[in-house]
């Protein structure tokens, strides 16, 4: 027997199962997919085989990278995007990369280098789950790795300085939420009533920055005036991250009731049909019922009845 899946990520808070983005995304598309994953809530990154999560485990595999994860989840046969068609495959991918380039530089700049937010919510959450004494170096240097993965970005010509490459994520940050919300609807998900990869990745990034209470809120307020991404969100954590779902996936269960659903339809299929066969038979026309012709025994022959010849 194959042992489980495992899954290193960062714990949650404020509601979340996890604050860190990229582990949400992993987590969610689990859920959205039913696989089986056995959640680890690591303390330090150092403790993680490459240093970095999320990071799923599988017998002697190691899978690093949100999108690595979930293409090694969908060769196992948890697939989330199988009724997709080629076209929404395509368009998955490119919201994904928006996501990526508009909207993930700004949540590292919310998290890790919006001074206020960093020094009252992030370094205090991080720290107090990292032992000492590496809670006085680990958060540290996930902020010089968050600022330089943003200045590798975005600071570039004609962006020279820190205070330019912010208004320009900020912007292109808010653009992105415009289109998502755009996008989105009044639909429950992205491509229907269905979720997707998209509305994993989408809901890893936007939750942290919905429930986070920072108290520079730039890109939080702009969220909030976006009532169809706030629902959105809420839907997700409420339907497939309850504390009253027990069980490895909510997924899991639907696709129980999804079973006896079926097998109620085809029970009723079936009852219907012997129905209406009975009323044909009933409207067909009927000969009446022969009457069997009784004979009688005349005095003089009943003695020659083969009856009486049985009697003793």
């Amino acid at each position: 027997m194959a042992s489980p899946m495992e899954l290193s990520c960062w714990g949650g808070g404020w509601g979340l199962p996890s604050v860190h983005a990229e582990c949400l995304v992993v987590m969610t598309y689990a859920r959205f997919s039913g696989a089986p994953l056995k959640v680890n809530v690591i303390d330090n990154l150092w403790r993680a085989p490459r240093g970095s999560v999320p990071l799923l485990i599988s017998d002697d595999t190691v899978i690093s990278q949100p999108t690595n994860i979930l293409n090694f989840l969908r060769k196992q046969k948890y697939n989330a995007d199988y009724e997709l068609s080629a076209k929404e495959g395509a368009d998955t991918l490119a919201y994904i990369a928006l996501l990526e380039e508009k909207l993930h530089p700004a949540l590292l700049h919310t998290f890790w280098v919006e001074v206020d937010n960093y020094y009252s919510v992030t370094k205090p959450w991080f720290a107090s789950r990292i032992p000492f004494p590496l809670s006085w170096y680990l958060p540290g240097k996930m902020y010089r790795e968050a600022l330089n993965r943003i200045l590798l970005t975005k600071g570039q010509p004609p962006l020279y300085s820190l205070t330019e490459v912010e208004a320009q994520i900020y912007r292109d940050a808010k653009e992105c939420l415009n289109l998502l919300s755009s996008r989105l609807g009044t639909s429950s998900f992205y491509f229907g009533n269905i979720p997707t990869t998209l509305d994993a990745f989408v809901f890893g990034f936007l939750a942290p920055l919905y429930k986070v209470p920072f108290p520079k809120v730039q890109l939080q307020d702009h969220l909030k005036q976006l009532p169809n991404l706030c629902r959105f969100c809420d839907d997700i954590l409420s339907c497939y991250f309850s504390p009253n779902i027990s069980g490895p996936s909510p997924i899991g269960l639907e696709a129980v009731d999804a079973n006896l659903q079926k097998l109620t339809q085809l029970v009723n299929k079936e009852s219907n049909l012997i129905e209406k066969m009975d009323d044909n038979l009933r409207k067909s026309p009927q000969h009446p019922p022969r009457k069997l012709t009784t004979l009688k025994l005349s005095a003089a022959g009943e003695g020659n009845s083969p009856l009486n010849r049985l009697s003793p």
